[in-house]
Parts: C-alpha cells; structure tokens; sequence
C-alpha cells in the first residue's frame, strides 16, 4: 500500500480523458461533481486511465486558489 503525506484524497472515477499537444486532462467523477487533473499524456497511457476507471484524486492543498472579481 502506498503512503502519501497529502491529507486530501479523494475517491472518484475517470469521467473523460482530453488529450493535448503534451498534456490531459482528466475529468474526474466524484459523488456527482467533477474534478479536472492536468497531467502528461505519458502518464494517462501509464496509469490506464479511461472512462470507468476508479482512481484516487490527490489534491495538495498548498496548490489550490480561489479568487473572485
């Protein structure tokens, strides 16, 4: 099993996958919302990521902003 030190991980399943130049984003399915992850193209096609597949979205809090008008 594989420990993380992110606190926010969150259950969901692939939703979509839109493939770029070099990088995707993956649209996530969680209880009804959706999360989008940008990530290579290589690691789409290494972790098998499809629609349907359950993944573990990882979120570093550190990352996340929020701003308004």
């Amino acid at each position: 099993m594989m420990k993380i030190s992110a606190r926010n991980v969150i259950d969901g399943a692939v939703k979509e996958v839109k493939k770029g130049a070099t990088t995707a984003h993956v649209l996530i399915d969680v209880s009804g919302a959706t999360l989008t992850a940008a990530i290579t193209n290589e690691s789409v096609d290494e972790l098998g990521l499809k629609p349907g597949v359950k993944v573990k979205a990882v979120i570093k809090s550190s990352d996340v902003m929020i701003a308004v008008g």
